[in-house]
């Protein structure tokens, strides 16, 4: 197998964090959050317990003197214009991964100065003596592997060439990115990159379908197919040109809505994704801005039009420091330079291989329908089965903070029902005299269960006590649970509750 060429990612941690306060965090504990989350915090702050995807309550629980910013993607992308000028004013073909990360080609800045170590440690002092640091490098065969030496650096990480599997195998299968198929292979047993490195990949790729194998190839080093990206088509490129020059760039980013869906849908038709793309914005004076994006998986239209926005914010940054009257925008120009075939980056659907463009026809279904239009379901942490469901809206990281793996005494263990009622249903059980049998404090049944809704019961298993909130005489629940099979075969999950019978599920 041919190493991918080698890469130097800078990576800037905490960036959004530096972001809001304007400067490198100090020893006070910060945390950013959106949408009533963490998604990035301070040294400090961790320190303390704080962690990315906690509730707000949580955090502030962990850390009591927590200061709590908001989240502004677009003041991240505008503080961290300064620093891509200033690297590329030291280096060539520097790429924005995202705010606070960027990555090149380790070749040519190795061999000017003298070295991957010491070109890393050339960008690192330049960025500390501008204000940002603590940044940390990582060089190594591919952008994924670089960017993992990258997290891991103090301040530099160098992975010998040939060494990337070596490297990657002890990091856990979170490294991956991508959090369905990786809580599918921590279920499975497979918890480090070595062990799916380790799978058959014909196996892989029977289970999880194309981007398993992608998955499969980064773990073992090979990222992904770099050294072999597909020609795009010279008629991918879309451009929109302007009757009268846009100074707003609020302005231009909704006048290329349809150019940057016009890109993807013609990527879509092609079954390609774009993982790499060229914007031209061409000014009134005749100027042309030409930046080089890249993505770590694949662009959507929206991260497009992200990426005109981000760059005239640049711009705009640019004229400022040197007191240019900034120009209007008269042209723009969306050109992908690097394809790469839509299955290996897309989910299976439930584990039966790839499905072409189903994010994209699920987006456009939630677009018609609304947010809440289009749910996938979660299995979430609980006693009662009616709580471990939860319906997450389509693309939406899940919120919710009852961990499935806990113990949860007195849940329910497998196999579960198929059918599970919310609210639970009233059910009829008699005793061969006719009464409804009951359940005393201890758990004792007053008389086996004969008939439930008018059908003889072949057998019937428990009770399994359900104690809720024991401490808390106000909130406290007791329930017992029975498994009830009826004479036409159905069996069911039985509950008594506050004298009386309830249908909490039913087997098929």
């Amino acid at each position: 197998m041919t190493s991918p060429p080698r890469h130097l990612v800078l990576w800037v941690p905490d960036w959004p964090v530096r972001a809001a306060l304007g400067t490198a965090p100090g020893d006070d504990p910060v945390a950013v959050m959106q949408a009533n989350l963490v998604v990035a915090c301070s040294a400090s702050a961790r320190a303390q317990g704080v962690r990315r995807g906690q509730r707000r309550r949580v955090a502030q629980t962990r850390s009591p003197g927590l200061r709590i910013l908001p989240a502004d993607p677009q003041q991240e992308q505008r503080v961290f214009v300064p620093v891509l000028r200033l690297l590329e004013e030291l280096v060539p073909g520097v790429q924005p991964l995202r705010p606070g990360l960027v990555a090149l080609r380790a070749r040519g800045a190795a061999r000017y100065y003298g070295g991957e170590e010491q070109a890393a440690m050339h960008l690192i002092d330049a960025l500390a003596a501008h204000g940002h640091p603590g940044a940390r490098a990582g060089v190594a065969d591919g952008l994924f592997t670089a960017e993992q030496a990258a997290r891991l650096a103090d301040p530099v990480l160098v992975v010998p060439q040939g060494g990337s599997r070596e490297f990657l195998a002890p990091l856990p299968v979170q490294a991956l990115g991508d959090e369905q198929i990786t809580a599918l292979m921590t279920k499975l047993g497979v918890r480090t990159l070595a062990d799916l490195a380790a799978l058959d990949v014909a196996h892989v790729r029977d289970r999880l379908g194309e981007r398993g194998v992608r998955l499969h190839d980064l773990a073992a080093g090979a990222d992904s197919r770099p050294l072999t990206p597909q020609k795009p088509e010279p008629q991918l490129a879309r451009e929109i040109v302007f009757d009268s020059p846009l100074a707003q760039a609020e302005q231009v980013a909704f006048a290329v809505r349809q150019t940057a869906d016009a890109v993807i849908g013609g990527l879509a038709e092609l079954a390609q994704v774009c993982t790499e793309v060229r914007i031209d914005l061409t000014d009134d004076d005749g100027a042309v801005s030409s930046r080089a994006w890249m993505h770590p998986t694949s662009f959507e239209a929206s991260d497009l039009v992200d990426r005109v926005r981000w760059q005239l914010e640049g711009m705009a940054a640019q004229f400022a420091a040197t007191e240019r009257v900034g120009a209007g925008i008269l042209e723009v120009r969306i050109t992908p330079t690097r394809v790469d075939d839509s299955a290996h980056h897309q989910p299976g659907l439930f584990g039966q291989g790839p499905e072409q463009r189903l994010h994209h026809a699920v987006s456009r279904v939630q677009a018609m329908l609304g947010h809440r239009g289009v749910v996938t379901p979660q299995v979430t942490g609980g006693r009662r089965l009616a709580e471990r469901q939860l319906f997450q809206p389509w693309g939406d990281k899940t919120p919710h903070e009852r961990d499935a793996a806990l113990p949860w005494p007195g849940s329910l263990p497998p196999p579960h029902p198929s059918e599970v009622f919310a609210p639970p249903l009233p059910a009829r059980v008699t005793a061969a005299d006719g009464t409804a049998p009951t359940v005393d404090e201890r758990g004792t049944l007053s008389a086996p269960p004969a008939r439930i809704d008018d059908v003889p019961v072949l057998s019937w298993a428990g009770p399994w006590p359900l104690r809720e909130r024991t401490w808390d005489a106000a909130h406290a629940r007791m329930a017992q649970r029975f498994q009830i099979v009826d004479e036409s075969q159905r069996a069911w999950l039985a509950l008594w509750e506050d004298g009386a019978w309830w249908f909490e599920g039913r087997y098929r």
